[in-house]
């Protein structure tokens, strides 16, 4: 019996966090029934300014990361600001923000600084190379952290040309440490009743997630290069062309290995002394995928996909996002629900990863407009009066808006 209630309900997270890896967490922390409260100064994240697309002046990039969010917009450098964001603070369970280490604490909103006020409170740190040592001040972007963390150096042709990975990737991942370490910090609290400090590092996510390359090189101490698709430990593992168009394939065991070369017709690959093992393919493997690589190139890649997955081979056509937004698998798995939004209208986010059966986590409502929710949240968690936060609007203390741009 499904509940109605998510896992996440009553916890409140103040979200400082802009652009892509403290959104990318608020967002799923949402999607599970946390209540965020996104606070913006009135220039607003940088994330409402990357496009296009724009749909009614809100940039997609914007709207597909901050849904299910309340927006409130005060300032900061404002005494006045200050103390409201401190009271605020006061009601949380949560507090994330990924600036450079040492901005908080220059606005007296510190770890240090807000501990001594809410002792219960989970404080989560984003950043390039984490609050310590001697690379801690070092400005961090993706393509940077792409870099550092050694992962370009394997992401590329096997001729040698770096290639950036395709999405975020380091800030897609440390965005998702940062919700790990907030639950683990949340659960710690359960026992000791003490909230704590979580130190989350581009660089660090990084290294953990690559902990199959990194072991590797461990053992072997060989630095690893670029390879294309094709994987260092497997054979056939790689991308390859069909007639018409690439497909991907994985033959990860020796009873796959006997299956691939039945679709093929070739007993005689699986015979020949070179390729018996996976080691021995790894060995040989230039000879084998060029052998590959002609078989392949005489029929559509469709067929060769719907042979190799009857085998029970895993493989795909490299598919692009058209095709996988109108995959049934994906409608089926509620990956690309609809909202409505005021000004954007109707648009498509992506949906919950994580499927929990009892409770599930759901996409509710859109992203916020730039201080739209300043009024009501004020009024709720500080009971504050229509009159004293019109006083401050006028004086530019914070933005209460239902009509502002992105």
């Amino acid at each position: 019996m499904t509940d109605t209630s998510r896992p996440l309900d009553g916890i409140r997270v103040l979200d400082f966090s802009h652009a892509l890896a403290g959104p990318y967490s608020t967002m799923l922390l949402s999607d599970y029934g946390a209540e965020i409260y996104k606070l913006e100064a009135r220039s607003g994240d940088m994330g409402r300014g990357w496009g296009p697309p724009f749909a009614g002046g809100m940039a997609s990039f914007f709207l597909g990361l901050n849904r299910g969010k309340l927006g409130i917009s005060i300032d900061l450098k404002r005494p006045e600001g200050l103390s409201l964001c401190l009271r605020l603070i006061d009601q949380m369970d949560v507090l994330i923000e990924n600036f450079r280490p040492g901005a908080m604490d220059k606005l007296g909103l510190g770890y240090a600084d807000v501990q001594k006020r809410n002792g219960r409170l989970v404080y989560c740190s984003i950043s390039g190379y984490g609050q310590n040592g001697p690379s801690r001040d070092e400005a961090a972007m993706d393509l940077v952290m792409q870099a550092s963390s050694g992962l370009l150096s394997i992401t590329g042709t096997e001729e040698g040309e770096s290639v950036r990975c395709g999405y975020g990737v380091t800030d897609v991942t440390a965005g998702l440490f940062a919700v790990i370490g907030i639950l683990l910090a949340l659960r710690a609290r359960d026992t000791t009743g003490r909230g704590q400090y979580v130190d989350v590092s581009m660089l660090d996510s990084m290294i953990s997630t690559m902990s199959s390359n990194y072991s590797s090189f461990l053992g072997s101490m060989v630095v690893p290069g670029p390879m294309g698709t094709a994987f260092p430990t497997i054979v056939p593992y790689k991308v390859y062309r069909g007639s018409d168009r690439e497909f991907a394939i994985a033959v990860g065991s020796e009873k796959l290995w006997s299956a691939f070369c039945s679709v093929l017709n070739r007993p005689d690959i699986e015979l020949d002394p070179k390729f018996a093992t996976n080691a021995e393919r790894i060995r040989n493997r230039e000879e084998l995928e060029s052998s590959l690589d002609h078989i392949f190139i005489e029929k559509p890649a469709g067929e060769w996909v719907d042979q190799l997955r009857a085998a029970g081979i895993p493989s795909s056509l490299v598919r692009n996002f058209g095709e996988v937004v109108d995959d049934p698998q994906s409608a089926l798995r509620e990956m690309f629900p609809t909202l409505e939004h005021s000004k954007a209208g109707r648009h498509r986010v992506t949906g919950t990863p994580v499927k929990l059966k009892d409770s599930p986590g759901r996409v509710s409502t859109p992203a916020p407009l730039l201080g739209q929710d300043t009024r009501e949240t004020l009024k709720t968690l500080l009971s504050s009066n229509d009159q004293e936060i019109d006083d401050w609007i006028a004086r530019g203390i914070v933005l209460q808006s239902d009509t502002t741009a992105a």
